[in-house]
């Protein structure tokens, strides 16, 4: 199955990492989405290495890529780490970029999209986003990592999460 990962500039992006790990161990093909922030936090959080995983990389500015059109067969969509802004932009319906428009598209067909925040506190903006974008059929996950395996490193705290974002996906 071919699942979209969108990855933006919200720190976290060892959970985009962890999720790749475990997506390729349960059969499922990658294409990627990274906004121009992601791309800066990847190599900031040196992960930089997820571009080197083999997984078809698409353009943020391509809107002939097949993402863009409900006519492609994709699974559904994660975008790990979601920053507020790309909630906010995914909920308004704005288009404005490859990553906005194929999780608009997963919406539009009926796809999964599971968009996992990163961000707190949460103002009263980003409620109403998440809000919408759930009646609308979003999966929202906030990375909240939880303690209940005893996790000792820091990728088995961040797999709390993303077995979290692969129950969603079915």
């Amino acid at each position: 199955m071919n699942i979209i990962l969108g990855i933006t500039g919200a720190s976290g992006v060892i959970y985009a990492k962890r999720f790749m790990y475990h997506a390729k161990e349960r059969g499922f093909v990658l294409e990627l989405i990274i906004s121009k922030t992601g791309e800066a936090v990847l190599k900031h959080e040196n992960c930089a290495d997820i571009l080197q995983s083999g997984a078809k990389v698409h353009q943020i500015d391509d809107f002939f890529a097949p993402p863009a059109t409900g006519s492609s067969n994709y699974f559904g969509m994660v975008v790990l780490p979601c920053s507020m802004g790309t909630l906010g932009r995914i909920a308004a319906g704005t288009g404005d970029n490859l990553l906005i428009r194929a999780a608009d598209v997963c919406l539009k067909e009926g796809r999964p999209l599971v968009l996992v925040s990163r961000e707190m506190p949460l103002n009263e903006i980003h409620l109403e986003n998440m809000l919408k974008l759930k009646r609308a059929g979003a999966t929202i996950i906030t990375a909240s990592p939880h303690f209940y395996k005893n996790p000792v490193t820091l990728e088995e705290l961040a797999d709390t999460v993303v077995d979290k974002v692969f129950n969603f996906l079915h």
